[in-house]
């Protein structure tokens, strides 16, 4: 009987950590690119970006419920999960009060009053006849398509340089050996003299200064644009990487050595999430058109998660097999990405969608046969509304 009981509170455990896992999955895509698509262009970069700051704030916030003096003692356990109900509900009961995607309505549903009228309820009594203008482009450019499979990107080549940019970001996000930090962090602090008891304390301040970064990324985003922010984040990293490596080879040699790795860890993260951990989550939605969009978030997100899984199961055999130097493929990460952003990546900043499909229809191969090129644009700009 005991036994069974066991099995039966492990299989609940099981079913209630999938639903924990499998809604984040989907939220992360659906959320970034609806903020997205009705956010206007000017300020389509830090409107989005708001989903990566919140992002970062729970992060902090499960860091803080998380402590022992909250429910973060294992007779707890239960509490914590289902604290997850909070946020939930209070997105359910704001869900209402917000429209549906203009682009949605009136690119997929063909519905040019609901589109009107969800663009009113988002801008006020502002002039939408530019917006509309644009989004009446959108419509004719897409006109007769319909939307796309995530297999069916790979055998489109008018998508293919934005495809490559989503796979290389969505896979470099994780593979950067950020997240790895944090595992690296308790025994940084431990070996700074931290007290044990004390330590949990000192993690809260790595999500901490995700969270700050993350905030700063969202005010400057669309003064500085989405390049810099990349190369800078990535080039950075490289940099703190090679530094904590040097540390850690000579924290038994230098007492004060330990302090320098714990600086590198708050540098790291920092760098993180002033531009690869807002900035990339945004790139699906400027890249891509209406009827590819959903498609490319389905792999981006994919991509995320499975690089995720790939260095939390690879990652304690780097450490084993390069020890001090368990840093290297990071830094390699990092530099590649750095230097492929720079290259291939063009700037999205203040741009409308249709200007953005034209930067990457004259980078693709063979832009006479691009489904979703952006044609008769010429004729829209004299559309009345």
């Amino acid at each position: 009987m005991a036994v069974g009981c066991s099995r039966e509170t492990f299989m609940r455990q099981r079913a209630v950590s999938f639903v924990c896992l499998f809604c984040p999955g989907v939220g992360m895509n659906v959320q970034p690119m609806y903020l997205g698509e009705s956010a206007p262009k000017k300020l389509r970069g830090a409107i989005t970006l708001t989903s990566a700051s919140f992002t970062a704030l729970g992060l902090v916030l499960g860091q803080v419920v998380g402590l022992r003096e909250i429910l973060g003692a294992e007779e707890n356990w239960p509490l914590l999960l289902a604290s997850n109900i909070v946020p939930g509900l209070l997105q359910l009961m704001l869900l209402p009060w917000a429209p549906e995607s203009p682009r949605y309505l009136l690119i997929d549903q063909g519905d040019q009053e609901a589109c009107i009228s969800a663009l009113r309820q988002l801008r006020g009594n502002d002039d939408l006849s530019c917006e509309m203008k644009e989004l009446l482009a959108e419509q004719l450019a897409c006109q007769g398509m319909e939307a796309k499979a995530p297999w069916e990107l790979f055998q489109n080549p008018a998508v293919r340089g934005q495809l490559i940019t989503v796979v290389v970001l969505s896979s470099a996000m994780q593979l950067c050996g950020n997240d790895s930090m944090y595992f690296y962090a308790s025994y940084i602090f431990q070996k700074a003299g931290i007290p044990y008891d004390k330590i949990q304390y000192s993690i809260i301040g790595t999500g901490s200064c995700e969270l700050i970064t993350s905030v700063t990324c969202n005010l400057i985003i669309e003064c500085v644009g989405r390049r810099v922010l990349l190369i800078g984040g990535y080039s950075l990293m490289a940099v703190w990487a090679i530094v904590f490596m040097v540390a850690l080879s000579l924290q038994d040699q230098l007492t004060w050595m330990p302090y320098v790795s714990m600086a590198c860890i708050f540098a790291y993260i920092l760098s993180f999430g002033i531009g690869p951990a807002g900035v990339t989550g945004i790139l699906p939605t400027e890249i891509f058109d209406q009827v590819t969009r959903p498609a490319a978030y389905m792999i981006s997100g994919s991509l995320l998660w499975m690089n995720l899984f790939l260095v939390g199961m690879a990652f304690p055999f780097i450490v084993e097999g390069l020890g001090y130097y368990c840093y290297l493929p990071f830094f390699t990460v990092c530099v590649c990405t750095a230097v492929y952003v720079g290259v291939f990546l063009p700037e999205t900043k203040g741009k409308t969608f249709l200007e953005i499909s034209e930067e990457f229809n004259k980078r693709n191969y063979k832009p006479q046969i691009c489904e979703n090129s952006w044609t008769h644009f010429e004729e829209i700009k004299s559309t009345m509304l």
